[in-house]
């Protein structure tokens, strides 16, 4: 279980290549195979990158206290859930017949163009048609299924990391 745990520096570069793995697809997706992103679909990058983005000050900024460290496991933490619980709102949408599908909204652009910031985080926050369509899918998952596994699997891994360095720091204590 130790090996889980062999340096804050190495979880943190683990879940930053792990992130920009993630961004990578995504992008590969949007630019070599023509995918389109919704709305949610640019939430939950926004959280991937979040999530990178406090990996990567966490490896700057490096801290030998247990309690920096658990903080900093907790941020990303906190950035993984936000990111599954927009990938869990688009898999419902997924799922809806398609009489309950909401209706779809502009392209980006023009809601930038148009309305205040805060209606458009609404907005992303509830989905809309685009986020219902399933544009590709790989063993029957959608994209924000894939998602979802790759921000659950890191999820998981910070918290047997977490375990591992309070087990740690216990057996240095006795």
């Amino acid at each position: 279980m130790e090996q889980l745990y062999k340096s804050p520096k190495r979880v943190y570069s683990i879940i930053l290549a792990a992130s920009i793995l993630m961004i990578g697809v995504a992008l590969f997706m949007e630019y070599a195979m023509n995918l389109k992103p919704c709305i949610l679909c640019y939430m939950q990058r926004g959280a991937v990158i979040l999530l990178g983005l406090l990996a990567f000050g966490a490896l700057v900024f490096d801290s030998k206290k247990l309690v920096v460290f658990k903080l900093n496991i907790y941020l990303l933490s906190l950035s993984v859930l936000a990111g599954a619980a927009l990938a869990i709102r688009q898999l419902y949408l997924q799922s809806l017949p398609a009489d309950l599908v909401p209706s779809c909204a502009p392209d980006m652009e023009y809601l930038f163009d148009t309305l205040p910031f805060l209606e458009i985080f609404m907005l992303a926050l509830t989905g809309d048609g685009n986020c219902a369509e399933v544009l590709w899918s790989f063993l029957g998952i959608s994209i924000p299924g894939w998602v979802l596994i790759g921000l659950i699997s890191i999820g998981v891994y910070l918290m047997f990391v977490l375990k591992c360095a309070n087990e740690i720091h216990s057996h240095k204590q006795d």
